[in-house]
């Protein structure tokens, strides 16, 4: 391979390792929680400053993050919810399968449902105490 495919091949494979996350109808605390949790189990683009707030009005409102799952780190122990959270998982299988097994370190995580595509998913997931 030349360098220009060299680099295309590497963005493609860096493109494969990230998820899309979107969280939606649930406290901003419990919010925080799951978005500390992916933090400490994976890189993401929310900074811990990043600290999702209501927004005013009638609108739901969700907040939405990429993790890079390809360096997954070990999260010690389980974390609390206020109550069971529902997020929405969007990325390549392995990717996102390994998204879950990050979750799972914290959370009890249950597959509430799925649309597969040729190459990537859409999982809904829903995260409770353990």
């Amino acid at each position: 391979m030349n360098s220009a495919q060299d680099k295309r091949q590497a963005t493609d494979d860096h493109h494969d390792q990230e998820v899309s996350v979107v969280i939606g109808e649930c406290p901003e605390e419990d919010a925080r929680t799951v978005f500390d949790v992916l933090r400490a189990a994976f890189t993401t683009d929310r900074s811990s400053a990043d600290v999702p707030h209501e927004t005013a009005g009638r609108r739901p409102t969700a907040w939405a993050a990429t993790v890079d799952v390809s360096e997954a780190r070990v999260v010690s122990g389980s974390v609390t919810l206020g109550a069971p959270v529902t997020l929405d998982v969007q990325g390549g299988y392995h990717a996102v399968d390994r998204l879950r097994g990050g979750l799972a370190d914290a959370f009890a995580v249950r597959v509430v449902g799925t649309v597969s595509g040729d190459q990537e998913e859409e999982v809904r997931l829903r995260l409770e105490n353990k």
